[in-house]
């Protein structure tokens, strides 16, 4: 990792904001704490996406630790509900009703929130048809424990002693013959009649699954205000501690997420590093310029004339005294700049197969660097973490010679911020740790009646793992690239006006470098600038050459069409997604 003269760096990965926010985010979303178990945990073919800005390794940890300890809290109040069925025999069917009801609408609601997608009208259907049956059995356990006066449905039914099912059965076949309307208020009623013989057992097992819930939400603020609060998640050797198979999936990600050889997947070469932000290519004829006397002009010599243009991005602008200088914070001092070969994974036999050391890299840079290979490719990597690693950007950049003519190609990627609900983490666990006593109490009691269906979830979401450890043959399949990053799964839809001012900078910037480095090493070398100059400034403004297809970038020369970006498997569009494919398609307008 390089840095400025004066010592400044990026803030090491394992330490950075974005990577506190990912780990809080796995106690918040169950649906991204298990994507995150899937891609890192389960799939040990797979390797692991480049982690720009973070440590997916630590991501992993608070993983597991969340669904452990959600699973833990879930089979206590499943077995709190099964006490109930044990107490209360046949009335456990109208305490199971309202609190599946009200947990299939707190599914709508999450999906809603997830996707966008949805109305409200079912979801309150389910919320009110669940609050009518609640209300009615607790009407009847408050007549239960304040009066001795029998309500006449429950001296109806008193003479039977305690009706079981059978009985049950037998009264809604009566109805459906003889009163069919009947059977819609017949639930209630017998909800009331079992709240006023199980008056003292509903309290129970009401009290005993609200103090659950009211600890398993206390439980949450206390995590993130002690191991991920900003001033403990520096100390990384804190986090949780695993098995020996997570020891072996955190040696794997600590091996390769940072390494300069990238293994990838072929239908999607960039995953980890964002979307992609218009790339662009750019081919044109070498011409030696007129008594210069023209030279060889090597991959490698181009290379080395852009990256000193980079590296002086890192030097603030002269100021009026040294301590004025040190004082700039522009994310630019902060400026990544390495080299880096992608190798595609498919065809390895497994993913300790691949040697991503030091001097292995150093070989494939040695001979990728000139032979312009479709599978095996070089690129300089230049990277800046904005925002406290919220806004990452990272370009890739990518010259080839051949027969005579200069290739040129840019691939600027962005990883938006992390999702505003990650974002609102501390200020959750604050809010909920400084609340009162009677409204922790009351938030608990609402989420109560729900608590048995989203435990159930989750003890049949996490016996999905085992069986799929077990079954499923992830440890002897061939290798993998990776299918999905954790980063970007955690990523917001958009970016603010300030941080999208923020990523058109800093492209900008880097673009500006890459041409003024590529024409200054051809005019070194003997050959004409100006063409490459004008078509370089053309296509930099907007002239795009790539089109995305599955977040990969291609050349299309020749054709002038529009194109939209493809942000990755999901398929949604991108904002700003309307980019130009084609030879000099801005000149051509």
């Amino acid at each position: 990792m390089s840095g400025t003269p004066d010592g400044r760096a990026p803030v090491d990965p394992t330490a950075t904001e974005a990577g506190r926010l990912l780990c809080a985010g796995t106690y918040l979303d169950p649906a991204y704490r298990d994507r995150v178990i899937e891609e890192l945990y389960v799939h040990e073919e797979r390797f692991p996406a480049p982690s720009y800005g973070f440590d997916a390794s630590r991501v992993l940890a608070h993983a597991l630790r969340a669904l452990r300890t959600e699973v833990a809290w879930s089979a206590g109040i499943v077995a709190v509900w099964a006490l109930g069925l044990l107490l209360t025999r046949a009335f456990f069917l109208f305490l199971l009703v309202p609190a599946l009801l009200l947990s299939g609408a707190g599914h709508l609601k999450k999906r809603r929130e997830r996707t966008g997608r949805g109305i409200r009208f079912f979801e309150w259907i389910l919320r009110a048809c669940a609050v009518f049956l609640l209300g009615r059995i607790l009407w009847g356990v408050l007549r239960g424990f304040f009066t001795d006066e029998i309500s006449g449905f429950a001296y109806e039914l008193g003479g039977r002693g305690n009706p079981d099912l059978s009985f049950l059965g037998d009264y809604v076949g009566y109805l459906f013959e003889h009163d069919p309307p009947g059977i819609l208020m017949l639930l209630p009623r017998l909800g009331q009649y079992y709240g006023e013989v199980y008056s003292w057992t509903v309290v129970l097992i009401a009290v005993l699954v609200t103090v659950l819930v009211y600890f398993q939400r206390g439980h949450f603020a206390q995590t993130i205000n002690s191991k991920l609060s900003r001033e403990h998640y520096a100390d990384w050797e804190a986090d949780p501690v695993g098995g020996p198979r997570f020891h072996r999936a955190q040696d794997r990600i600590l091996r390769l997420q940072h390494a300069q050889v990238v293994l990838y997947d072929v239908d999607n070469p960039f995953c980890g590093a964002g979307q992609a932000r218009l790339p662009w290519q750019l081919t044109v004829e070498l011409r030696p310029r007129a008594g210069a006397g023209a030279r060889r002009l090597d991959n490698a010599g181009i290379i080395e004339r852009i990256r000193p243009r980079l590296e002086a991005l890192r030097v603030p602008s002269p100021g009026g005294s040294e301590g004025a200088e040190a004082s700039v914070l522009d994310r630019l001092r902060e400026l990544v700049i390495d080299e880096c070969v992608f190798l595609p994974a498919a065809g390895l036999p497994d993913v300790d197969a691949v040697d991503v050391s030091q001097e292995a890299f150093a070989e494939h840079r040695a001979a990728a660097v000139e032979e312009g290979g479709e599978r095996r490719r070089h690129f300089l990597r230049v990277r800046i973490g904005g925002w406290d690693e919220n806004l990452v950007i990272t370009v890739f950049i990518r010259v080839h010679t051949q027969g005579g003519m200069l290739m040129l190609e840019v691939a600027p990627h962005v990883l938006l911020p992390v999702r505003p609900d990650f974002q609102r983490a501390d200020d959750i666990a604050r809010r909920h740790r400084r609340n009162t006593p009677l409204a922790k109490v009351l938030l608990a009691l609402s989420n109560a009646p729900g608590s048995l269906g989203v435990a159930l979830a989750t003890l049949v979401g996490a016996c999905r793992v085992p069986w799929r450890l077990v079954t499923a043959g992830h440890g002897v399949a061939y290798a993998a690239g990776p299918a999905a990053s954790v980063r970007e799964l955690a990523s917001q839809g958009d970016l603010s006006l300030f941080q999208l001012m923020d990523m058109d900078r800093y492209v900008k910037t880097i673009q500006e470098r890459i041409v003024g480095g590529v024409t200054q090493a051809l005019h070194d070398a003997g050959w004409h600038t100006e063409e490459f100059a004008e078509r370089a400034v053309n296509v930099a403004e907007g002239g795009v050459f790539i089109q995305s297809v599955s977040n990969s970038a291609f050349g299309i020369n020749g054709v002038s069409h529009n194109s939209t970006v493809n942000q990755g498997k999901d398929g949604t569009d991108r904002k700003d997604g309307r980019v130009r494919a084609g030879k000099e398609s801005r000149s051509g307008q």
